[in-house]
């Protein structure tokens, strides 16, 4: 029995699917939306409000602020809740409306940005916002996930070690690239393990995170339109840059199975496969992480008319994924170069 007081004292950390049958290769996922705020940011929102607190930074009369496409506000606002922090959340249009309705029912407010700036995008216009937003009052307290050791902390203390456990004899480990906390915190942790494992970063194709060039992405969660300040690419071995439709047709095919899972997932699962299928991985041990689930994506990534506005009538023709679309930035484990 588990009996908890406070919401995100509770995290199922041990869920693995087996891709095998559905992809037709060997591929775990390591499933983190089964928690009270739906993601894997919780455990960075948990952090990083902890280590706020220790600071002294956190008072009574603070107000939280953060940017974020959705995940993470989700999981802040409900640990304000259950503390008694205010917290304002300050995102962009692409943040999708049951999200956006979540946090509010929370008690958080929203605040959308809906002009992207001109060089930095919907994330340089939010980061803007919080910086005046900051200056101007000193109640508000910016954990910036951006930037905050505690992003990347958190997975070094949980979410890697959690995958350890589960598999010992680990290959290879795919993880999904948005503000890199999850990827820094497991790739720092694999390079202190005992036995080699390939850490292969996820991204989307439109983010600049890996020297790709930015261009539009709907999807909200993984991707940058800067570079992300926590990313130390001597951590990771490889990067692999997903379409948002082959995102849309991996989340498709995991639903014709009975998984309903987020945009993220959809990513890294698309990455993970086409990896795997290029590198022949025959019984190599891979784990990929989903960092969310589905329910939030069901206006977007499973609604025919979203879909087909944006990426064209035959986005659904097949859910086949087209593996060799994709761009591959490899990199030697002593230097990173990226190359289109």
């Amino acid at each position: 029995m588990t009996i908890i007081s406070v919401p995100q004292a509770f995290n199922e950390d041990d869920l693995y699917v087996d891709l095998r049958s559905i992809f037709g290769q060997p591929l775990f996922l390591k499933c983190e939306g089964f928690n009270f705020a739906g993601s894997i940011k919780l455990k960075a929102a948990a952090e990083m409000v902890a280590g706020a607190e220790r600071e002294g930074r956190l008072t009574p009369k603070s107000v939280l602020v953060e940017s974020s496409s959705g995940n993470l506000g989700v999981a802040l606002s409900m640990i304000a809740a259950s503390t008694g922090y205010r917290f304002l959340c300050v995102t962009d249009s692409r943040c999708n409306l049951p999200t956006r309705l979540l946090m509010e029912a929370l008690g958080s407010q929203v605040h959308v940005i809906t002009e992207p700036d001109a060089k930095s995008g919907f994330l340089g216009a939010r980061l803007n916002y919080l910086r005046e937003l900051c200056a101007a009052d000193d109640r508000y307290v910016w954990l910036d996930q951006y930037t905050n050791p505690g992003n990347w902390m958190a997975h070094y203390r949980t979410t890697a070690p959690a995958i350890a456990r589960q598999f010992p004899q680990l290959d290879v480990l795919f993880v999904g690239s948005g503000t890199t906390g999850t990827l820094m915190g497991c790739a720092r942790y694999f390079r202190e393990w005992r036995r080699p494992v390939r850490v292969v970063a996820v991204d989307s194709v439109g983010s600049v995170t890996f020297g790709g060039k930015p261009g539009r992405r709907m999807i909200p969660g993984l991707g940058m339109s800067i570079h992300p300040p926590l990313l130390d690419t001597s951590y990771v071995d490889e990067a692999v840059c997903v379409e948002e439709a082959d995102t849309v047709r991996a989340c498709h095919r995991l639903a014709r199975h009975g998984f309903l899972l987020g945009g993220s997932t959809g990513t890294v699962v698309s990455g993970a496969v086409g990896w795997l299928a290029r590198h022949d991985a025959g019984e190599l041990t891979a784990v990929a992480i989903a960092p969310d689930l589905g329910e939030r994506y069901l206006d977007t990534v499973y609604q025919t008319n979203w879909l087909q506005s944006l990426y064209g009538d035959d986005v659904l023709s097949s859910d086949e994924l087209a593996a060799g679309s994709q761009t591959v930035y490899p990199r030697p484990r002593r230097g990173f170069s990226p190359v289109s």
